[in-house]
């Protein structure tokens, strides 16, 4: 089974911007649509970006829309999400994960990376 490692996240105030990324295998990254998600205490892991196998089918959820940015990079295996005018609401952990099935629902994906914290203060 393939691996996912992720990088970026951490602190910053409200309005403030930060970058995830994510690299896979690439045996992993060929075969896949590719997600972020988000969960915060007490909450359901939540898709917040969505991109299709080959980068042109994105999905954003209206919580997000306008100030998060996903894209891939199939040459180098790799994934981002730039956040932008990040709300304290935003704050969560964050993950990268893989899947054969476009989908909003956690349970389709195969592979996820280790997480990542992201925390906005207001």
């Amino acid at each position: 089974q393939g691996q996912l490692a992720q990088s970026g996240g951490g602190s910053v105030q409200a309005g403030g911007s930060l970058r995830l990324s994510c690299t896979a295998s690439a045996s992993t990254f060929s075969l896949a649509s590719m997600a972020w998600f988000r969960q915060s205490p007490g909450k359901q892991r939540e898709a917040v970006a969505l991109i299709s196998k080959e980068g042109d089918g994105i999905y954003y959820p209206d919580s997000v829309k306008g100030r998060f940015t996903v894209a891939r990079d199939n040459a180098k295996t790799s994934l981002h999400l730039q956040m932008n005018n990040l709300k304290p609401e935003d704050t969560a952990l964050y993950y990268c994960a893989a899947g054969r099935v476009w989908s909003l629902l956690p349970r389709e994906y195969t592979v996820w990376g280790q997480g990542a914290q992201v925390t906005v203060s207001s």
